[in-house]
């Protein structure tokens, strides 16, 4: 019997861990079975056709809120060319509505609800029996599944979670070459102990964890395979003080440079598991990522979300100071009670931290979960279809929704990408009321101005801000402008060969500049230093930009000496190597006017 396990990513650089447990449990048993794993984005008949070329005997695909359409639709035109192939499908999107997913889709022949490896297999030793005996499978056996009987939807027995999670064969001991370049999802425990009613883990109840041994031997196979980065799925990877401390050193210890991401609740990490951190994680090998989603107490109350906000600011302002692990907060607008004026003091709360990614995200009512069952309750509409995202509820109108997506988009675009973090530094505390406020504003001018429907290039970022501020009246403008030059130049890898502004220097200004950093050399890099000791060089690896105050005592102190300066910004062109700068005050060049 041949089995095909699917699933369609959302991205390439994805990879499915519920197919390669799945497959690790059933193959000692049916050693015919193959991964096939797709994306959203491929063409419907491409998929259909490579499955069809296989020529399996049972398809099984994993399911999501990302990828169900796609999914209904490759299914539905499989059927139609192998109307005789048993369709199993599994995974969160189609395991808490069962029988609507079957009374729509007769495409579905079984559905797997819930924790799936022990049913999988069953399942298909049941299926084994049918195809040798001619006899129908005996479905109602195989407990934890959904199936149609007729014109009824039947449901076998409940299935009790595995307790012993190493009863799971590895799904890392085989074919890791599938997973190169690409992200690789991991898991050391199952279940979290909080309740948060807009969240699918709020269905299950306790924590079970993977020996330490065997999670220690998986993750020194990926790392040894070359991996580049592991994230654990964990919905709260510190809720166990020791496990998680022993796999932090364990890491520490071999990581071999692949970066571990994590999910954790930042109110409750202990004190000296954070000491613990910042005294002995190596930089950039660390990413945690927390949710925060509400700084509202009684939207929390709501949500039965347990969060002690000064504590996490406590905890997220630590690490940020260490400069050793990047921080990913994410928020979620449409909460229960939640209106626009709280939600911008949320953002404004949060923002204050300066996490190096700050996710905006809105609220979805997954099929399963308290939120969408208490809908009514809180005047909510949503999508029908997945992703089932809020259109409005009673505090909250579908035009506040519109208003923060547009912030949104800014915030991607600009803060979460890094293209010019010293200038928004000083939009934010300078010129705006409140950072919500600069995102908001510049989000609705990016609308009005149409410029959500056609693309856009790096120059067009610096352009567009520009002009947004500048048709604002914003005072300082001149500053404003520097700090854009500033950001643009030291962000290049490489010696740009276009620019954004008018105010370049003459050639004889060029040639006095040139003269006054020759002088200077001893106070720069080596290797700037000596890139200028001949005019040739110097000017293949330079580019000036006029700005209004010192650069370099801004950032060294951050204090503001106004006057004419030229910022000169050198590239080494040496791969990982950075690129350094100079400020030159403008008296000191004869020839500038």
């Amino acid at each position: 019997m041949k089995i095909l396990l699917s699933t369609l990513n959302a991205k390439f650089i994805h990879s499915s861990l519920a197919l390669r447990y799945l497959r690790s449990y059933t193959k000692p048993t049916f050693p015919d079975i193959e991964l096939a794993e797709y994306t959203i984005n491929d063409v419907t008949l491409n998929v259909v056709g490579d499955i069809y070329k296989r020529q399996p005997d049972i398809a099984a695909f994993s399911c999501y809120i990302w990828n169900i359409r796609e999914t209904i639709d490759v299914i539905a035109n499989l059927k139609k060319i192998r109307p005789d192939l048993p369709v199993i499908v599994g995974g969160p999107e189609v395991s808490y509505d069962a029988d609507h997913w079957l009374k729509q889709h007769p495409e579905f022949d079984v559905i797997v609800l819930g924790e799936g490896e022990q049913t999988f297999l069953e399942l298909m030793q049941a299926y084994d029996e049918s195809f040798r005996t001619g006899e129908p499978p005996r479905l109602k056996d195989v407990a934890g599944i959904a199936y149609r009987d007729g014109e009824h939807v039947r449901f076998s027995a409940p299935r009790a979670q595995i307790e012993n999670l190493d009863s799971i064969p590895s799904p890392f001991e085989e074919d890791l070459d599938e997973l190169n370049n690409r992200v690789v999802y991991f898991e050391a425990s199952r279940g979290c102990p909080f309740k948060c009613q807009y969240c699918l883990s709020s269905i299950e109840d306790g924590v079970r964890y993977f020996g330490l041994e065997r999670v220690k031997a998986d993750l020194l196979r990926l790392i040894s395979h070359g991996v580049k980065t592991i994230k654990f799925v964990d919905r709260t990877f510190n809720i166990n003080k020791k496990y998680a401390l022993e796999i932090f050193q364990f890491l520490i210890d071999n990581h071999n440079g692949t970066v571990f991401q994590f999910e954790i609740t930042a109110d409750i990490l202990r004190a000296d598991v954070l000491d613990f951190l910042i005294e002995n994680a190596p930089p950039g090998i660390f990413r945690f990522e927390i949710g925060v989603q509400s700084t509202n107490d009684e939207t929390n109350r709501l949500v039965q979300r347990i969060q002690r906000f000064d504590r996490l600011a406590n905890t997220v302002t630590k690490i940020k100071n260490s400069k050793k692990i990047d921080q990913h907060l994410d928020l979620i607008a449409g909460l229960p009670e939640e209106d626009y004026d709280s939600f911008r003091k949320t953002f404004n709360d949060v923002f204050a931290l300066r996490p190096e990614e700050l996710q905006l995200g809105f609220l979805k009512m997954l099929r399963g979960t308290g939120v969408r069952a208490r809908a009514a309750n809180h005047g909510y509409i949503y999508m029908d279809q997945a992703p089932y995202e809020i259109l409005g509820n009673n505090v909250l109108s579908f035009g506040d929704m519109q208003r923060i997506k547009r912030a949104e988009d800014i915030l991607e675009k600009y803060w979460n990408a890094h293209r010019m973090d010293n200038t928004l530094e000083w939009l934010v505390t300078r010129t705006f009321a409140t950072p919500f406020d600069f995102f908001q504003e510049f989000g609705d001018f990016w609308e009005e101005k149409g410029w959500s429907r056609i693309g856009h290039q790096l120059e067009d970022l610096f352009l567009r801000l520009r002009l947004f501020l500048e048709t604002r009246g914003t005072e300082q403008m001149q500053h404003i402008l520097s700090l854009m030059k500033y950001d643009y130049l030291r962000n290049q890898k490489h010696r740009p060969r276009k620019l954004w502004w008018d105010d370049v220097l003459e050639k004889s200004d060029l040639q006095a500049l040139y003269q006054v950093v020759a002088e200077k050399r001893e106070q720069l890099r080596e290797d700037f230093a000596r890139h200028t000791a001949t005019e040739k060089e110097y000017f293949k690896h330079t580019l000036p930009a006029l700005v209004s105050f010192d650069i370099g005592k801004w950032e060294e102190s951050g204090e503001l000496v106004e006057g004419s300066h030229v910022l000169v910004v050198y590239y080494p062109y040496q791969e990982g190597q950075d690129n350094s700068y100079t400020v030159v005050k403008q008296d000191e060049l004869l020839s500038i006017r």
